[in-house]
């Protein structure tokens, strides 16, 4: 099985001052806000096709990832690449035999709404969310644990 990559689904950045990064992104870039999940510092702006995840480095989400942005503290949480199909058995097979261990699938929220999706890290230690297409028939939102 190969990966086909249909686009970048969406960017997690983990942010310092929530309020700057929505002046920016939303009245510099003209993004708009998609959704929100306070309980987790989740601000998820729409940028086109794609999204922006903005997660508050201060909040539960956002102290996962250690220091705050900066010289010593991670800025990007991961990136998710919108893959064409999602067929489970198949996809951690192909990983598998590629060396690479996939986390839980999960149905997650995404630019195009809510699908199954699975964490794997690049040889650098970077978190990759493969997403697969939406499911209609999910009704739920689920706020993810992570990466």
């Amino acid at each position: 099985m190969a990966i086909t990559v249909s686009g970048l689904d969406h960017v997690v950045l983990r942010v310092r001052d929530m309020s700057a990064s929505l002046a920016f992104y939303r009245g510099v870039l003209g993004c708009r806000v998609e959704r929100e999940v306070e309980s987790l510092g989740l601000v998820q702006l729409r940028a086109g096709r794609s999204l922006i995840d903005l997660v508050d480095a201060a909040g539960e989400l956002g102290r996962q990832g250690g220091r705050a942005p900066g010289p010593d503290g991670r800025n990007l949480d991961h990136f998710a690449l919108r893959i064409e199909t999602f067929d489970e058995e198949r996809l951690r097979a192909w990983l598998a035999g590629h060396g690479i261990d996939a986390g839980e699938t999960q149905d997650r929220f995404g630019a195009e709404g809510t699908g199954p999706s699975l964490y794997i890290r690049d040889p650098d230690g970077n978190t990759v969310e493969l997403k697969g297409p939406p499911d209609a028939t999910v009704c739920t939102i689920r706020t993810p644990s992570g990466p």
